[in-house]
């Protein structure tokens, strides 16, 4: 996925644990965050509810799951997330979901 962003000239910040991912939220903002719902340590939604409750950041979200789970949407939702991608994605409609992302900003 990063090489996908780079491409298109985004300098994408990895993480490849929830840990990791809180820690990089911590130390910059960013103008959207992309992350997967299942992840060691945190999952998506905790590193989601991370941003907005203890960090009080309306970044853009966009999910990526290997699983179109409803659940998740909803809750997503409650969270106020800008999109949700379901693995395998098509490159060109990740990238559109970023394009619209990050124009709301």
């Amino acid at each position: 996925m990063s090489v996908v962003i780079e491409r298109e000239g985004y300098d994408p910040v990895t993480a490849g644990d929830g840990n990791r991912a809180i820690d990089e939220l911590k130390k910059s903002d960013f103008d959207l965050a992309i992350v997967d719902i299942h992840m060691p340590y945190h999952s998506g939604l905790e590193v989601i509810r991370y941003l907005r409750t203890e960090l009080k950041k309306q970044t853009p979200v966009l999910i990526v799951s290997a699983f179109s789970d409803p659940q998740i949407r909803r809750q997503a939702g409650e969270m106020k997330v800008s999109g949700y991608i379901t693995k395998p994605f098509d490159p060109d409609d990740l990238l559109r979901k970023i394009r619209a992302a990050v124009a709301v900003v």
